[in-house]
């Protein structure tokens, strides 16, 4: 019988903050990117983002063209650094809660994220979660190239991302059950059997009370 998975997008849901936004913000207080520039045309296409009108592929480029001289594996570096500093203080308790519930039980998780997945697969392990998908940034000679390398994890492509990760794990195709806080995953939530909005934005909060979706609201402090 197929096993049910539970998959999660990351940036706002399972931690307080984008991380693709602390990555930026983390590269210019290190001295990779020239501050004021860099930070005002990432927060115009993250305020594009949270409207669900986001270029991906032009954020992509941004957001790596710093790293674009460092080897990949100098980079991979730099990210478990900044995962351990910025990251993980910022994880949500009781995503993590929800987490070694879903563990004692044995239940598969997969987290699916529009942020790159270089950041996404550095995250997932500190969650406690095996399997996790962000968009692909090809390289060259070693080194990033801020172009997109196949279907992106963004709005309709998380679905196909999806049915890509099923296509290898078949034993996963149970019901499905996804907890995100965008308007950009609607695609997927109206692909899911089961839907929990965290902390959502209005759009999304207004499409999930239509569908009776069950809000949560997470915070890093008890209120």
């Amino acid at each position: 019988m197929p096993q049910p998975l539970y998959v999660f997008d990351l940036d706002n849901t399972l931690i307080s903050g984008d991380s693709s936004t602390i990555w930026s913000r983390y590269l210019v207080r290190e001295g990779f990117a020239d501050g004021a520039d860099y930070l005002r045309d990432e927060e115009r296409l993250m305020q594009a983002y949270a409207r669900g009108e986001m270029n991906l592929h032009e954020y992509v480029a941004l957001t790596m063209s710093p790293l674009r001289d460092f080897p990949v594996a100098l980079v991979g570096s730099m990210v478990a650094l900044c995962v351990e500093t910025e990251i993980v203080p910022r994880i949500y308790p009781q995503a993590l809660a929800l987490i070694r519930e879903l563990q004692a039980s044995n239940q598969a998780m997969l987290i699916i994220s529009a942020s790159v997945s270089l950041l996404v697969k550095a995250i997932a392990p500190v969650l406690g979660i095996e399997h996790a998908i962000g968009v692909e940034v090809k390289t060259d000679n070693g080194r990033y190239t801020g172009i997109i390398d196949g279907t992106p994890s963004y709005q309709q492509g998380k679905i196909i991302c999806l049915e890509n990760f099923l296509v290898d794990h078949p034993q996963h195709r149970g019901a499905v059950t996804f907890y995100t806080d965008s308007i950009n995953d609607l695609p997927l939530c109206e692909y899911a059997n089961h839907v929990f909005m965290v902390n959502p934005c209005p759009q999304l909060a207004a499409q999930g009370e239509l569908r009776r979706w069950p809000q949560l609201n997470w915070q890093l402090t008890p209120a």
